[in-house]
């Protein structure tokens, strides 16, 4: 039983591995198309990933962030193939626990990820900076519809000054991020507590 489970951690942990090279080799296009270890590992790995984007599809406007929960969801795998060969069981507590840190992980690296780039339209938007730069177009493409969305649950149709739509919008996202940093651990406690 300990081999079998060491032997399932293992192949999840260099399936994250093989996923993380095939992002990579995604970033260099056609540089790398057409090899025959990128095929392969294409043939490999897009399988998994085609079926996340299919079916949890996490988009901030250019970005794909469904190979973050992909990768997430193999950690997971691993983490609990892992528990089980080292402690030969485990509470159904600790699976929550590890189900719920995965998930917070992933929700955590969006949440940062999007109060960066609002943090960065706001610095352009006050330094008033030239925004037709290439960066500047990455960065409005991923914070123009973040920005909509959160604007429209909050004013709902009115028309609202840009400056504090960003504003609100930041305050949001680090209400939401600071909020999980205070409750996973607390909710943590409380599962750990559930016995088999």
């Amino acid at each position: 039983m300990h081999l079998i489970f060491s032997i399932l951690a293992a192949a999840a942990a260099i399936y994250s591995i093989l996923i993380l090279i095939r992002v990579i080799l995604s970033w260099f296009g056609n540089f790398v198309a057409g090899g025959k270890i990128a095929d392969f590992l294409f043939q490999v790995t897009d399988p998994y990933l085609n079926w996340w984007r299919r079916n949890f599809n996490i988009r901030i406007g250019f970005l794909d962030f469904s190979v973050v929960a992909a990768i997430a969801f193999l950690s997971l795998i691993q983490i609990l193939f892992y528990s089980i060969s080292r402690f030969e069981r485990i509470t159904v507590g600790y699976i929550l626990v590890v189900v719920l840190m995965t998930v917070w992980n992933v929700i955590s690296f969006i949440l940062m990820f999007c109060i960066v780039i609002v943090t960065l339209r706001l610095i352009a938007y006050l330094a008033n900076f030239n925004i037709y730069s290439p960066f500047w177009r990455a960065v409005d493409s991923i914070s123009q519809p973040l920005l909509y969305r959160i604007n429209r649950i909050f004013f709902g149709n009115r028309i609202v000054n840009y400056l504090k739509g960003i504003i609100i919008s930041l305050i949001v996202l680090a209400v939401f991020w600071a909020g999980g940093k205070f409750l996973i651990p607390v909710i943590t406690g409380l599962l750990l507590k559930i016995p088999v």
